[in-house]
C-alpha cells in the first residue's frame, strides 16, 4: 500500500497543511516546466530548421540530445536525492535546466543549440528523479498521499498535449526562440518557492552509497540504449549492423551493472527492491504504458497534421479534451477511487479503457472529422489515463523504504522515458515501413498515410493490453480499501 508515517520517519514530513500543498503544487510547477519542453519543442522543429539550417536527420538531435541525457541521467539523479538530499537536487536541477533553457533560447548555431539541449536533459533529470519521493515523504497519510499524487499524474501525463498548444501559441505569436526563454521566470520563480516551501532533508550523505563504477556502468548503458532507440534503430532498422552492435553493446554494459550491483558494499540500486511485486510490476506497466501513450500522442498529432490537415495551435486545441478530462479525474476523483477500491482496480481499469481509445483510433479514416473519429479517442484516453495513472503512482512508490525513496522516484522515471522512446521509435519505423510498402504498390498518398498510422495505433493497442495482463497477474490488490464519503472534502483546493 501506500507510504506510512513509519515508513518515512526519518524524512521530513512535519510541514502544516497548507503549506503542504503549495510545496506540492511548486514541485508540480517544476514537472510541468520539463514535461512541457518534450512536447513544445516538436511544434517548433520546423521553425528551428528554417533559421538554423539544419538538415532532415541533423534536425532530429535538437529531441535526441535532450532524451539521451534526460532517460541516461534518470535513475542515477534519484539516488543522488537519497543522498544528497531531494530539496538540494530538485533545486539545483531547476537551476541548470533554466540556464541551459536560456542558451537554447540565444542558440544561433546548431551546436550550441544540441549541446545546450543535452545540458537541459541532465537538469531535467536532477528535478524530475526526486519529485515523487518528495510527494510521499510530504503526504504519509495514505488519502491525502493518493490525492497528492493525483495532482501529481495529472501533470507528468498531460503535460505533453499542453506542450503541444504552449508550442504552437509561442511559436506562431513570437518566435522559436519564446519556448525556451518562457522558463526562465517559470524556473527561478519555482526554485526560489522550492526553498521558501520544502524543508530541507540531510540525505543519507554520499558515504553510504557512493558506487561510482555502478553510476558509470548504469548511466553509460542508459545512454547507449537510449541512443540506439531513437537514432540507428529508427533510421537504419532494428537489423541493422550498427543497431545490433549498439544493442549487444547496451546490454553488456547492463550485464555488468548486475554484476556490480549484487557485489558492491553500498549499490547505487540496491536489488533488493525488486523484490516488491509492486515495485517491479508497476514499472513494467509504466513503461508498457508509455510506450503506447507516448507514440500516440506524437503519430496522432501527425495525423491530424497530414491527414485532416491541422496547423500547430489546432493540433494543441485538438488534445486539451484529454488534458481537461485527465486533469478533472486525477485532482478530484482518482484519490476517492483509490481510497475506496484500492489502486488496482482503477489501474487495471483505466488500461483498458486505454486500449479501446486506442483501437477506436484505427478506425480513423482519410476524410475524418475531429468529432466524429477523433474526439472519442481522446475522452477515452483522457479518462483511462485519468484513473489509472495516480494508481500507477502510488504502486509504484508502496513498500518502498525512506532511504530508497529517491531512487524509487527515478526508476519510475527512468521506465517511462525509456518506454516512451522505444515506443516511438517502434511505433514510428513501423507505420513509416507501412506506409512505403503501400506508396510503392500504388496506393493514394494520404491512403497510405492512414494505413500506416493505423498499424501503429494497432500495435500500441497491443503494448497497453499486455500491460492490462501484467497488472491483473502481477500487482497485488490493496489490503483494506476505505470507503470514502460522499461530502469527502477537497483537501487541495481548501488548503490553497
Amino acid at each position: 500500500m501506500y507510504a506510512t508515517t513509519d515508513t518515512l520517519a526519518t524524512t521530513p514530513a512535519t510541514q502544516g497543511g497548507r503549506s503542504r500543498w503549495l510545496a506540492l503544487y511548486t514541485l508540480c510547477a517544476g514537472m510541468l516546466m520539463i514535461v512541457l519542453d518534450v512536447t513544445v519543442v516538436n511544434v517548433a522543429l520546423p521553425a528551428i530548421q528554417d533559421d538554423l539550417g539544419f538538415t532532415s536527420s541533423s534536425l532530429a538531435w535538437v529531441v535526441n540530445g535532450y532524451m539521451i541525457a534526460f532517460g541516461g541521467l534518470l535513475l542515477l539523479a534519484g539516488r543522488l536525492g537519497d543522498l544528497l538530499g531531494r530539496r538540494n537536487v530538485f533545486v539545483g536541477g531547476l537551476t541548470v535546466f533554466t540556464i541551459a533553457s536560456v542558451f537554447c533560447g540565444l542558440a544561433q548555431t546548431q551546436e550550441v543549440l544540441v549541446i545546450a539541449r543535452f545540458v537541459q536533459g541532465a537538469g531535467g533529470a536532477l528535478t524530475a528523479a526526486v519529485i515523487l519521493g518528495m510527494i510521499v515523504t510530504l503526504f504519509p497519510e495514505p488519502r491525502e498521499q493518493a490525492k497528492a499524487i493525483g495532482v501529481y499524474a495529472f501533470v507528468a501525463s498531460a503535460g505533453g498535449s499542453i506542450g503541444l498548444l504552449a508550442g504552437g501559441v509561442l511559436t506562431q505569436a513570437i518566435n522559436w526562440h519564446w519556448i525556451f526563454f518562457v522558463n526562465l521566470p517559470i524556473g527561478a520563480l519555482t526554485a526560489v518557492l522550492a526553498i521558501r516551501l520544502i524543508e530541507k532533508d540531510k540525505g543519507l550523505g554520499l558515504g553510504r552509497g557512493t558506487d561510482v563504477p555502478g553510476a558509470v556502468l548504469i548511466t553509460a548503458a542508459l545512454m547507449v540504449g537510449v541512443f540506439t532507440i531513437v537514432k540507428p534503430a529508427a533510421e537504419e532498422g532494428w537489423t541493422a549492423p550498427r543497431t545490433l552492435v549498439l544493442a549487444l553493446m547496451t546490454l553488456i554494459l547492463l550485464a555488468g551493472f548486475i554484476v556490480r550491483e549484487a557485489t558492491a558494499a553500498n549499490p547505487l540500486v540496491p536489488l533488493r527492491i525488486f523484490r516488491s511485486r509492486n515495485l517491479t510490476g508497476a514499472n513494467l506497466i509504466q513503461a508498457l504504458s508509455a510506450s503506447g501513450m507516448f507514440g500516440i500522442f506524437f503519430l496522432g498529432s501527425l495525423y491530424l497534421q497530414r491527414v485532416l490537415g491541422y496547423d500547430a495551435l489546432e493540433i494543441g486545441l485538438a488534445f486539451l479534451p484529454t488534458t481537461v478530462i485527465m486533469g478533472l479525474l486525477s485532482v478530484r476523483y482518482s484519490e476517492k477511487l483509490v481510497m475506496r477500491f484500492g489502486p488496482r482496480r482503477p489501474l487495471i481499469a483505466g488500461l483498458v479503457l486505454i486500449v479501446a481509445g486506442l483501437a477506436l483510433f484505427t478506425q480513423a479514416p482519410v476524410g475524418g472529422t475531429y468529432v466524429v473519429h477523433v474526439l472519442p479517442v481522446l475522452v477515452l484516453l483522457g479518462l483511462g489515463a485519468g484513473v489509472c495513472f495516480p494508481a500507477l503512482m502510488g504502486l509504484s512508490m508502496a513498500d518502498v523504504k525512506p532511504e530508497d525513496a529517491g531512487l524509487a522516484s527515478g526508476l519510475v522515471g527512468t521506465t517511462a522515458q525509456v518506454g516512451a522512446a522505444l515506443g516511438l521509435a517502434v511505433l514510428a519505423t513501423l507505420s513509416a515501413t507501412r506506409t512505403a510498402g503501400l506508396d510503392a504498390a500504388g496506393k493514394a498518398p494520404l491512403e497510405a498515410l492512414t494505413s500506416g498510422y493505423h498499424l501503429s495505433f494497432a500495435v500500441a493497442a497491443v503494448i497497453v493490453a499486455a500491460a492490462v495482463v501484467i497488472a491483473c497477474t502481477l500487482m497485488r490488490p490493496a489490503k483494506q480499501p476505505v470507503e470514502v464519503a460522499d461530502d469527502s472534502e477537497d483537501l487541495a483546493l481548501e488548503a490553497a
